[in-house]
């Protein structure tokens, strides 16, 4: 039988009442961070312009855009609001999956939950759990390196579930649902290549798709049901040879939710080893940027891979997310890195320019090829000095969290970024909603200080 009966029995069988209480917290934890990031999302220039593109595709107002108060049809304002949610790298991440696993997840649950009406909060922290269950589970069935954009696909199948789950779907309609989804997955590492902002639509296409296949499922749409481990299925064309069974066998025990990682800078999550690493050797040694040599990070193959590219005095705020040594050199220049450093005014800056060009990114294998740590940088100075930090664990890991103080810091920041930057009391407002929304009555409530 293909696993993905086994995904589909877990969506079905659980309910909020078999979650253990830190995947509660961490659901909401992570809840409040995705809202965050999504309303600053919706800064960026082209989140306004897919907004009214997709206001002239279909008039019906079912959920709102985050951050911009347009009703849309849900299909329309999901696809907005994932792509807000990752279009400035700061959403949440599962490391070992390498899956933004709340990015689709959530505007799928939270659009769902709009159209539907009185969804109560319990039942979108279930959904979201059992969505990024499904997300970070299919990541971290895989076993080689990236091929696709899996947070995209990856997403598509986690999207699926959370609003399966929202919907009540039977277990046959949860299989159909995500075989409808899967016949539409798409995500090309090739706008990660080059720094486009493709790439964050992919995310929206995803969600886009995983309500309307949800949506045909409910009408008895059929599809395929070997869509993971089938000839042509998932674990063939976009995950080779994944071993989906080594995550199936723990649905239920293994909670993914609780496994994941906060960003504390808007950037791709492989630079923030290397940015902490910077960032520990400027507090430990004051070192001055005009002593620098050279900045040497040793990195997995990975990291290298997805963030080795080399700085430009013209790049897109996408690529620049995403190249270790301008990231760097901002973080040893400026003490952390920040929404205020993606503008074609910081890009051709001469001093980070010349800074950036004195780091090097190297190759060090971890021999996971899904792996973002170990972490090494050395910082060498002319008068011969070396000074040299090592991370295992990254700040935002679990084992290495953010605090209470610094999340609700990085919410209120995110808010007060948003093309329509809500009040105080509504950002207060939004924490304590969250905070409690196991006794929210209808997720209407937070979704209408939303669009404000």
């Amino acid at each position: 039988m293909d696993a993905i009966s086994a995904f589909a029995d877990h969506v079905v069988r659980t309910g909020f009442h078999d979650l253990p209480g830190d995947a509660v917290k961490s659901a909401k934890t992570f809840i409040l961070d995705t809202l965050g990031v999504g309303l600053a999302g919706s800064c960026d220039s082209m989140a306004r312009e897919l907004a009214e593109l997709q206001g002239t595709w279909g008039q019906l107002g079912e959920a709102r855009v985050w951050g911009n108060g347009k009703h849309l049809p849900a299909p329309a304002a999901a696809m907005c609001n994932a792509y807000q949610a990752h279009n400035s790298e700061f959403d949440c991440v599962h490391e070992e999956a390498v899956v933004h696993a709340m990015t689709v997840v959530l505007p799928v649950a939270i659009a769902g939950a709009e159209r539907m009406k009185g969804v109560g909060g319990k039942d979108l922290i279930a959904a979201v759990a059992l969505g990024v269950d499904v997300a970070a589970g299919l990541g971290v069935a895989a076993t080689t390196g990236l091929r696709f954009f899996r947070p995209a696909t990856a997403g598509a199948f986690g999207g699926t579930a959370a609003l399966s789950k929202l919907m009540g779907l039977d277990q046959a309609a949860v299989v159909n649902a995500f075989s409808i989804a899967y016949g539409q997955c798409c995500g090309t590492m090739q706008a990660h290549t080059e720094g486009s902002a493709l790439l964050a639509m992919q995310m929206g296409f995803n969600a886009r798709n995983a309500i309307i296949a949800c949506d045909l499922a409910a009408r008895g749409f059929d599809g395929p049901k070997n869509v993971l481990e089938g000839p042509f299925g998932y674990f063939t064309l976009f995950e080779t040879n994944g071993a989906p069974a080594r995550v199936t066998s723990d649905l239920g025990r293994r909670w993914f939710v609780t496994e994941l990682a906060h960003k504390p800078f808007p950037t791709g999550r492989a630079t923030h080893g290397i940015i902490e690493a910077c960032l520990k050797l400027k507090r430990q040694h004051g070192t001055q940027i005009a002593a620098i040599d050279y900045v040497t990070a040793r990195v997995p193959p990975l990291v290298r891979h997805l963030v080795g590219r080399p700085p430009l005095e013209q790049m897109s705020a996408n690529y620049a997310r995403l190249c270790a040594r301008y990231v760097a050199a901002c973080a040893l220049l400026e003490g952390g890195v920040g929404l205020e450093d993606f503008t074609p005014q910081a890009y051709c800056d001469a001093q980070r320019q010349a800074l950036a060009q004195r780091i090097a990114i190297e190759v060090r294998d971890a021999g996971d090829p899904n792996a973002l740590t170990p972490i090494e940088v050395e910082i060498g100075l002319h008068d011969g000095a070396r000074h040299t930090a090592r991370l295992d664990v990254v700040l935002g890991n679990p084992a290495n969290p953010l605090s209470k103080d610094d999340q609700l810091q990085k919410f209120r920041r995110n808010c007060q970024a948003a093309a329509r930057p809500p009040q105080s009391h509504t950002v207060e407002r939004l924490i304590e909603l969250v905070d409690r929304l196991e006794e929210v009555a209808d997720v209407v409530e937070v979704a209408d200080l939303l669009g404000v």
